[in-house]
């Protein structure tokens, strides 16, 4: 069975910082292209950032110079490091492993910017 756990989403104030993990299971984590998606209140789903197998990395130019996507295959884990945080970055961030034409997810965690 494929999971995703999520953890690091809080309550932080503009300007702060913070880093989003995500454990995935070792049968598809180093197969996988791993993201990190998030869905504001009335809002679709939108893409954050991914990262391949071989570490090459994709952002939206929203986040672009603020939010760093990693990966550790030792750990199974990619984490989003978010610096420079804005009230517009507030949403609910899921982990997301893509392997071939299947899309796994994890449950999400909440990320609230506010003062």
């Amino acid at each position: 069975q494929v999971q995703l756990v999520e953890s690091g989403g809080d309550l932080v104030q503009p300007g702060g910082s913070l880093r989003l993990s995500c454990a995935a299971s070792a049968t598809i984590f180093s197969r996988s292209q791993m993201g990190w998606y998030r869905q504001a209140p009335g809002k679709e789903r939108e893409l954050v950032a991914t990262i391949t197998s071989g570490g090459s990395t994709n952002y939206v130019d929203s986040v672009k110079g603020r939010f760093t996507i990693s990966r550790v295959s030792t750990k199974n884990t990619v984490y989003l490091q978010m610096n420079s945080l804005k009230p517009e970055d507030t949403a609910v961030y899921y982990c997301n492993a893509k392997l071939g034409l299947a899309y796994f997810w994890g449950q999400g965690t909440q990320v609230t910017v506010s003062s």
